[in-house]
């Protein structure tokens, strides 16, 4: 099994231009900033955030198209910008886009993050739902995670020869909460968004004591039993 990266990772690496239609409206904020609303709350697992630029394109009011507009406030749901910026209050239209210039990197976008161990086989895609039985979770030194809180999130340290790897000062570990044979992985941005879901950030492999993306010393986990990840990397190959 191969490792698999998720649309909305994929995305966010490449600067993520994306359309979701009718879910997304421009807002006049009146006196305060304007607005960009979300109904499906896809802005944080997208990447955009604060001081960072976004563009619009193909809106229905010609002028409400942005280039370059810094992103003042983001919430999962709201992308707030200068006021005066839209002149027309509008649904997003069928063809109108939005990209996210957050110039992030794999290791700012999976800061914080979790994984997760299942039993069972690594699914077709990474967008693809969780299958199998969940068996373990890793964290910080075992300590309890709440998807959008960075307490216990693990962390990448400094890139090296287009290797990151796991922060060496970390301990990745994690209770099992079920019995079973781990078969496969994924590794959750901080949002942790799980289900089928192109948007969410967050990449999968496969488990096993040799050959795997994910070796551990055994793969027999333990109900209440702790699994401590050593090491962890990911190198993107210079061809």
């Amino acid at each position: 099994m191969a490792l698999r990266l998720s649309t909305g990772l994929r995305n966010s690496i490449l600067a993520d231009a994306f359309n979701i239609g009718a879910t997304m409206a421009y807002v006049d904020g009146g006196g305060g900033n304007d607005y960009i609303t979300d109904s499906e709350n896809s802005f944080l697992t997208r990447g955009f955030r604060v001081g960072k630029n976004f563009t619009t394109a193909g809106s229905t009011t010609g002028a409400n198209d942005l280039t370059n507009e810094p992103i003042l406030a983001v919430a999962a749901g709201k992308l707030e910008f200068a006021t005066g910026q839209v002149n027309t209050p509008e649904a997003f239209a069928a063809g109108t886009t939005i990209t996210s210039d957050n110039g992030e990197s794999f290791q700012e976008l999976m800061k914080d993050g979790v994984i997760r161990i299942y039993s069972g086989s690594q699914p077709a895609s990474a967008d693809s739902a969780e299958t199998g039985t969940l068996l373990l979770t890793i964290t910080l030194n075992s300590g309890a995670f709440t998807p959008g809180s960075p307490t216990n999130g693990l962390e990448f340290g400094p890139v090296i020869s287009g290797v990151v790897s796991k922060l060496a000062s970390e301990v990745w570990s994690g209770l099992g909460v079920a019995n079973g044979t781990a078969g496969w992985f994924r590794f959750y941005s901080n949002e942790m968004d799980t289900g089928a879901d192109s948007t969410a950030v967050r990449f999968d492999g496969s488990v096993g004591t040799s050959g795997a993306n994910l070796n551990m010393s055994s793969t027999s986990v333990v109900q209440n039993a702790t699994t401590t990840v050593d090491s962890f990397s990911i190198t993107l190959p210079a061809s």
